[in-house]
């Protein structure tokens, strides 16, 4: 399943092409706000397309966060007709929090169904996969779907994807924690190691610490609905990074707020980069394009796809 636009086929920028990317492909403001020991360093609201909002993209912010290379927030209420076609991924595994409304789902693993309201989907693509979605029924359907860089190990590995319902998504405190491991529960999700991904529901008023386990010195979240204050900074409506450190994080929610949080070892590989696959090596990337083409011959065959 699938909501994300398409992202341009680019190679990794340099170093000079990242910060002119910064620039021109997000709308960020830098921030000295120093957060309970820890600093925002970047904010951005993201770029509307239609019914998504697109907060990363692996050619700007997935740069700086990988291994999270990839982020949109999507909400029917901009489009009625949410529906995105047949499209391929290699190298990369998505992640789709559903936080309402149903979604009907297909890859070329096998796996077809809808899945519910707070619902959790695992793609690995490993070497190549195709998927797609589309809203189902007339009430509202919005969520977040995320992209995780694979290891070498992994990448070109067999596609794999796994789907759980809401009461599969293990709680500790007001954080279910969708991949990884926080307090004393652990995602039922085969994540590569060394990646937290939580959603997290505070009520009016409510207060919530976060402290990342030892390594984690990647760290940002996303607001949509709420807002979140902390050291008199208010967070609302975008995305922001924080400095490297494993320094906790503490969260006042102004109203009821939900939000998504990411820590993480850091990737430690290049991100290179073609349509809609992230690799580590250009021979990475092209053996996960040949499999990608290969899929998508036997699909034309069927008549799956033009």
């Amino acid at each position: 399943m699938s909501f994300e636009t398409n992202p341009s086929p680019v190679s990794s920028p340099s170093a000079a092409e990242h910060g002119a990317l910064f620039d021109m492909q997000t709308n960020l403001r830098e921030s000295d706000a120093l957060l309970d020991g820890r600093t925002i360093v970047t904010r951005t609201a993201g770029r509307q397309h239609g019914p998504v909002k697109r907060m990363v993209s692996p050619s700007d912010l997935g740069a700086v966060l990988k291994p999270f290379v990839f982020l949109d927030y999507f909400d029917s209420s901009m489009d009625s007709d949410m529906r995105f076609s047949m499209h391929p991924h290699s190298g990369l595994a998505t992640t789709t929090v559903l936080l309402e409304g149903e979604v009907e789902y297909e890859d070329t693993t096998g796996a077809a169904g809808i899945m519910p309201a707070g619902g959790v989907e695992w793609m690995n693509a490993g070497r190549g996969v195709w998927h797609d979605g589309r809203a189902k029924g007339d009430g509202p359907v919005r969520g977040y779907q995320l992209w995780v860089a694979l290891p070498p190990e992994l990448e070109l590995g067999a596609p794999h994807s796994q789907y759980l319902s809401a009461s599969e998504v293990p709680r500790s405190g007001p954080a279910r924690v969708i991949l990884g491991r926080y307090g004393n529960v652990e995602s039922l999700v085969p994540a590569p190691s060394g990646i937290n991904y939580l959603l997290v529901q505070l009520s009016a008023g409510e207060q919530w610490q976060y402290t990342p386990p030892a390594g984690h010195n990647v760290a940002w979240l996303a607001v949509q609905r709420g807002a979140l204050r902390t050291a008199g900074e208010v967070i609302a409506d975008e995305l922001v990074v924080f400095d490297e450190s494993e320094e906790a994080l503490t969260f006042t929610a102004d109203e009821a707020t939900d939000f998504v949080l990411g820590s993480a070892v850091a990737h430690p590989h290049d991100l290179v980069l073609g349509y809609y696959s992230v690799h580590t090596s250009v021979e990475a990337l092209r053996a996960g394009e040949a499999s990608i083409r290969e899929i998508g011959t036997q699909l034309r065959r069927r008549g799956r796809i033009g």
